[in-house]
């Protein structure tokens, strides 16, 4: 991409994406074939272009397998994206990775619901195990 002045650059692209965050500790589930709901309504992020804040509502429902998350570590972990130079669409498939990663739930669907910026909302989801892969 350009980096002319006003462009949106590869370093803009793939800020926030290398960055140590908190691990996700998950507890041992006791049953099968349920689904867990969990929604942030106070998500927020820096946009690495501007450096304004983006705020946004995280909705996470996941079907367990042999782990759930525990919140407060889940809390902590959302905690660290507040000063986090990242775009939120960057921001929703790495949760989405940490999730399947600390608990390798049976499916999950992570959405991000961003407050209007400019006169436009944003929602962006994503899914494990995607569409067409099991």
């Amino acid at each position: 991409m350009l980096s002319a002045k006003g462009r949106y650059t590869d370093k803009h692209a793939q800020a926030g994406l290398k960055e140590k965050l908190p691990d996700i500790e998950c507890w041992v589930n006791q049953f099968k074939n349920y689904e867990i709901t969990i929604v942030i309504p106070e998500f927020t992020s820096i946009c690495p272009k501007t450096g304004l804040p983006d705020f946004g509502t995280i909705i996470i429902k996941y079907v367990p397998l042999k782990y759930c998350l525990e919140l407060k570590s889940l809390k902590l972990y959302i905690g660290k994206y507040r000063n986090l130079g990242i775009f939120y669409e960057n921001a929703i498939n790495c949760i989405l990775q940490d999730i399947v990663k600390a608990a390798k739930p049976k499916r999950v669907n992570v959405s991000g619901e961003f407050n209007f910026r400019g006169g436009i909302k944003t929602i962006v989801e994503a899914r494990y195990p995607q569409k067409g892969h099991k």
